[in-house]
């Protein structure tokens, strides 16, 4: 844990205030700071009082004039003020445990920090925390807190987990919904394990329980799977099972608490070989971040889009690439765009030779299978690419490989689209 004050923002409130860089931020308001939650919490206070200390160890007392909300502006040496809390737990169904050799190193490591399911949106499974913190969370309002469920019955979560603190963590759920914290849920669905009748306790539980909304994924198996334990994907028939089943649940809580609740993902609509809902199902697309509804808005924004188009449009033919998934959906697209506006455009579908071809969506395409794959094509003059293909805020393929190895080894441009369907129909007629 790290208190000192590394940088300080231009023009903050604290810089005003005459803080300086290299003092440790002892208090806010008389409560003491351990980490990146006390300083969120208690700096989001008007007018705070700071206790802070030199390196030489003099104490001193500053009044920070700001309004309620308004950010500090103090940096520290990390983000979390502290190391991020590694993942206690062995998931029989963990991706990490899955994941190629040879890639960086930041995929390989497991976080279960519930400062950053808060600060960052990240899922947690609550199981390395301790009774204090559960508390902490509670008497400082953390909120939303967004959880990796799986089952509910105590046994099976900690079989799911691989920690017998899988299913003694519950108890925190149960707290925290009390309490009126928010909570956002996960399952990962495992056929033979969390599906069927397990499936419909954990929902009922949850929703007892208190929480605001939770995602039915299907489980994700790569081909690096040897001396992990046995898994069966979700087939057609499972999928089908499971959306009805959620489908069925779903209605009980729209009807019981104005809420559908329960959603499943769009990769469990795909593999049902389902239409997707409507715009109207998905509530504001409250799970959208785990892949709920995500396909249907893309959509939408890309029809609204359309619609404002007159005449034809001079632009480039392109190719988008895509995983096996989504590909159906964007060559609808790429042919409606066509239609109204002749520009032409063709969809490759890149099958996952890296992680195996059980892993059929496009986040999980690397540089390498898009240069293998589309090499010697004739692709018209650009390359549009999701974003999800790369590392957040960055160009790195997940085999470390770079959009400009790719541009290099294909000999076309690449535009990188943002998931949103304005900005995709903006790529299409080379407006970006």
């Amino acid at each position: 844990m790290s208190t000192v004050i590394r940088s300080i923002d231009r023009r903050s409130p604290a810089e005003r205030a005459g803080v300086r860089a290299g003092e440790k931020l002892l208090s806010i308001g008389g409560h003491g700071i351990e980490d990146v939650l006390d300083y969120r919490f208690f700096g989001y206070d008007p007018d705070p009082t700071l206790e802070l200390e030199a390196p030489d160890g003099a104490r001193r007392t500053v009044q920070v004039k700001k309004p309620e909300a308004e950010e500090l502006g103090l940096n520290f040496e990390t983000y979390l003020m502290d190391e991020p809390r590694p993942c206690s737990n062995h998931c029989l169904f963990c991706f990490v445990d899955q994941m190629a050799p040879g890639c960086r190193d930041t995929l390989y490591f497991k976080d279960d920090d519930a400062r950053l399911s808060f600060l960052m949106g990240n899922y947690i499974t609550l199981t390395n925390l301790s009774p204090r913190e559960v508390q902490r969370i509670i008497d400082l309002r953390i909120s939303p807190i967004n959880v990796s469920v799986h089952a509910t019955d105590p046994r099976l979560r900690s079989i799911l987990l691989g920690n017998r603190a899988g299913g003694e963590s519950l108890e925190a759920m149960r707290r925290f919904g009390a309490a009126g914290i928010v909570m956002n849920g996960q399952i990962v669905l495992c056929p033979g394990y969390n599906d069927g009748d397990q499936l419909q306790r954990t929902m009922e539980d949850m929703a007892a329980w208190g929480f605001a909304s939770c995602s039915v994924v299907p489980v994700g198996l790569t081909r690096f799977r040897e001396g992990l334990s046995k898994l069966r994907p979700v087939d057609r028939e499972t999928a089908n099972q499971v959306i009805d089943q959620v489908d069925a649940f779903g209605e009980v809580c729209l009807e019981r608490y104005g809420t559908r609740m329960f959603f499943c993902s769009d990769e469990m609509y795909l593999r049902a070989g389902r239409a997707l809902p409507g715009e109207d199902y998905y509530e504001d697309y409250v799970q959208i971040e785990n892949g709920v509804g995500m396909l249907r808005s893309l959509v939408s924004e890309f029809e609204a889009g359309l619609r404002l188009e007159d005449g034809p449009i001079e632009a480039p033919p392109f190719t988008i690439a895509t995983g096996v998934s989504a590909r159906p959906f964007l060559q609808e697209l790429a042919d409606k765009a066509r239609e109204k506006t002749g520009v032409s455009g063709q969809v490759v579908a890149i099958v996952n030779d890296f992680f195996g071809h059980t892993i059929d969506v496009a986040g999980l395409v690397t540089g390498g299978d898009l240069i293998a794959q589309l090499k010697g094509r004739d692709l018209g003059a650009r390359l549009l690419i999701p974003v999800n293909m790369l590392r957040h805020g960055g160009d790195v393929f997940l085999d470390d490989l770079h959009v400009g190895d790719v541009e290099a080894a294909l000999g076309v441009p690449v535009t990188v689209v943002e998931q949103d369907g304005f900005d995709l129909l903006d790529a299409m007629l080379d407006r970006k």
